[in-house]
């Protein structure tokens, strides 16, 4: 079906729901390992603690991709029921997580948070290839990257932005500090306002053959079964494109999960204190425990500012393709490959870079981010049959979750422990995974992935 073009404040207005989706995205990735540390974990224990977000992935996105391409709404269409359900459960995880009582918890809570935000994610996916005409797709992916940019750059800001107006960055022992509560409960509120909107302001297209679709819903398939036949069935250019994602996201996990401890003791030379260091009943002690403490706290907003540079040049990088892309063609490929290389570039600086410094080593990286959310998708959707869309989109995010379980599950602390025991090594890990990554954009050669071909 040859789809209508869509105008920029129609796409804009059906990607907007990404900004609280962002919101939880970089809230957790930003801030869960600072929390972990607050509660005691040891730098060494916190990839596994981690494990619960590719996990939930896993397990979530191809069950909902299955389900949201069987749904069929009068009033919500077929993804946006999706978005809705996600949307509340993600705002209520979202609030409580800063308040966790104990580690145990709050790894509890980023398993909900991470499937309540992965329920409403995959199906916003689905729904560019949904309702734009392939010759918009491109663009589409970058104008919801330009919106996720703008998310991530916020809300990792949140934490320094209300420590500056007052709120207090220093806490007990065990207890994350009121700023972190307050830009949680901030991102709550953005998450479901920013989806309620999208909801409101999105139509769907119906299935083109309503007769058909509701036999297909009919028939006794086994979910299983459906999923195993199409990872069988998934084209070779998705294969390719599973390389790629595969080393991104390891690099992008190490990031989330390691960023923290990496850079406020290398760059910033504030560790987190480590509680068995310190006498907690004499005065002395816990007074200088309070000092390290509060240190720490800033240092990680600081961290978390930084960090935000990373999606503010992944919108400014998105809005450069969104002009470009609204009125011609890119080659997918070598923008991913450099885009790739350039944010492999930023990690490997952190090495040898100052705490003034720090942010062009994430604005480096946002230019990759910016990459790994548009071009990838772009180049899958051009590949796949579309009435599986959603399918396809799930069984894709494997490629993206088995190389984060794989870091979580030791391969951090393994390939960084070849170089030495300081956390900055997985930061060079990073850089070096984002590079091969970049390399392995060699694989795609299937013309109409890496470029929307015109059919006469």
């Amino acid at each position: 079906m040859k789809k209508r073009i869509l105008g920029f404040w129609e796409i804009w207005n059906m990607s907007f729901g990404f900004l609280g989706i962002q919101f939880g995205f970089a809230l957790q990735g930003g801030f869960m390992s600072r929390i972990f540390q607050t509660l005691g974990a040891d730098k060494h224990d916190i990839p596994l603690l981690w494990i619960a977000a590719p996990l939930t992935g896993l397990i979530v996105q191809p069950i909902i991709g299955y389900m949201s391409d069987r749904t069929w709404h009068s009033r919500f269409g077929r993804r946006r029921p999706y978005f809705l359900v996600g949307a509340i459960l993600s705002s209520i995880a979202l609030f409580f997580v800063p308040y966790s009582p104990a580690l145990w918890v709050a790894a509890g809570f980023l398993w909900i948070l991470d499937a309540s935000i992965n329920v409403s994610m995959e199906p916003f996916r689905a729904l560019v290839a949904d309702k734009l005409d392939e010759s918009q797709r491109t663009y589409g992916f970058v104008m919801q990257t330009l919106i996720i940019g703008i998310g991530t750059w916020v809300a990792s800001n949140l934490p320094w932005m209300v420590s500056e107006m007052g709120v207090s960055d220093s806490a007990d022992l065990g207890i994350v500090p009121n700023s972190v509560k307050v830009a949680f409960a901030i991102g709550a509120f953005v998450f479901l306002i920013s989806i309620l909107y999208t909801v409101f302001t999105t139509s769907e297209y119906p299935p083109e053959n309503m007769e058909e679709f509701e036999k297909e819903k009919a028939e006794k398939n086994s979910f299983v079964s459906d999923i195993i036949n199409n990872i069988g069935s998934m084209p070779s250019t998705m294969k390719k494109l599973g390389v790629i994602q595969f080393f991104s996201w390891f690099a992008f996990f190490t990031m989330w999960s390691m960023a923290n401890p990496a850079l406020t003791e290398h760059v910033y030379k504030m560790p987190a204190p480590i509680e068995t260091n310190y006498d907690m009943t004499n005065a002395a002690d816990k007074e200088a425990f309070d000092v390290e403490n509060t240190a720490f706290q800033k240092a990680s907003n600081s961290v978390g500012s930084a960090m935000g540079v990373y999606g503010l040049s992944s919108m400014a990088f998105a809005l450069l393709l969104v002009f470009y892309t609204s009125k011609r063609n890119v080659n997918r490929k070598y923008v991913h490959m450099l885009s790739l290389c350039i944010g492999g570039l930023g990690f490997l600086l952190m090495m040898v870079v100052s705490p003034e410094q720090l942010k062009y080593c994430f604005m480096l990286i946002g230019i990759a981010w910016g990459s790994i959310l548009s071009m990838p998708y772009a180049m899958l959707s051009s590949s796949v049959d579309p009435k599986k869309m959603g399918m396809f989109m799930g069984i894709f995010n494997m490629f993206i979750v088995i190389p984060q379980i794989i870091a979580a599950l030791g391969g951090i602390n393994f390939i960084s422990g070849l170089l030495g025991d300081k956390a900055i090594n997985a930061m060079t890990i990073a850089g070096v995974s984002l590079l091969i990554a970049g390399l392995s954009n060699f694989l795609i050669t299937d013309k109409a992935a890496i470029s929307y071909q015109s059919v006469e």
